[in-house]
């Protein structure tokens, strides 16, 4: 075959060959290879207006990054900024956009930011890293707790979390509130070891009254597997409109309230497991 640079040859004919080619289902490469064309800019003149084969087509996850890249190109972003915003190589943004035009350089404020930026997204990336690290490798030291430390984790649990008597106001009752469902988890796994039975926990929801209620009652009754119509009836509090609530959005769920039936004599035992605790603890001070 005759290559483009032969002055002799007609561009026409040559094109025909190349659609004829392209027609068959044959890729750029091998249209290339066939007529001894290697000049894109030409190449591209001599395939104007002929789909691409199906075939050739990217068929994996990395189309829509592929057309993503390509729009961002077109708006002006750099390469940099391309992978900023999609996390995709240098080297994959240079093959999917090398046909279109370059944007102006960017002036050095903005480079300077962008690679300040870079740099920060890598730190944070490091630090969620060693954060995860030490989490989990703590996590790791507690293994599994025996009676004994469940015990006291549940007294400094209570005394931390739960109502207490006081002398001007005698409430002996064993009544817990949190908004944390691990908390709870804990809590009462500590009941259980105890011996306190099930039939004996009263449950209800507190909560702002502007938020979603229903749906509070239905996380915290299946939290604690128990059917939502078992549920005391909810304490609604009212929104003082002076405060900025940060305690909103879609994962609010308010707080859950249990508390122990006849509940008078375990509380007693819980106040003093918790001064026998402190009493043991207080030479270590000295």
């Amino acid at each position: 075959m005759t290559a483009i640079n032969d002055k002799s040859v007609d561009f026409e004919a040559l094109r025909e060959q190349a659609v004829a080619l392209r027609r068959e289902g044959l890729s750029r490469r091998q249209i290339r290879d066939r007529i001894h064309v290697h000049n894109n800019d030409i190449l591209n003149r001599l395939l104007e207006g002929e789909p691409v084969p199906e075939w050739t087509k990217r068929p994996n996850a990395k189309d829509d990054l592929w057309g993503k890249a390509r729009e961002l190109r077109l708006r002006g972003l750099t390469y940099d900024q391309i992978q900023l915003e999609l996390g995709c190589s240098k080297s994959s943004i240079s093959l999917w956009v090398r046909d279109l035009p370059k944007p102006e350089r960017p002036d050095a404020t903005e480079q300077a930011r962008l690679a300040s930026r870079k740099r920060w997204e890598h730190e944070l990336k490091v630090r969620d890293a060693e954060r995860s690290r030490t989490k989990a490798a703590a996590a790791a030291e507690i293994g599994t707790l025996t009676d004994r430390e469940l015990f006291f984790t549940g007294v400094a649990l209570y005394w931390a979390e739960g109502a207490k008597d006081k002398s001007y106001d005698r409430r002996e009752s064993v009544t817990f509130i949190n908004s944390d469902p691990n908390v709870i988890t804990v809590y009462l796994a500590w009941l259980d070891m105890l011996g306190v039975e099930p039939e004996r926990l009263c449950y209800r929801v507190s909560i702002h009254e502007s938020a979603d209620v229903a749906e509070a009652e239905r996380y915290w009754a299946d939290h604690v597997r128990i059917d939502p119509s078992a549920l005391q009836r909810s304490t609604l509090k009212k929104h003082n409109p002076k405060t900025v609530r940060r305690n909103t959005g879609e994962h609010y769920r308010g707080c859950l309230v249990i508390r122990v039936a006849q509940g008078a004599d375990l509380y007693r035992r819980i106040d003093g497991w918790w001064h026998g605790t402190v009493a043991s603890a207080t030479p270590r001070l000295r």
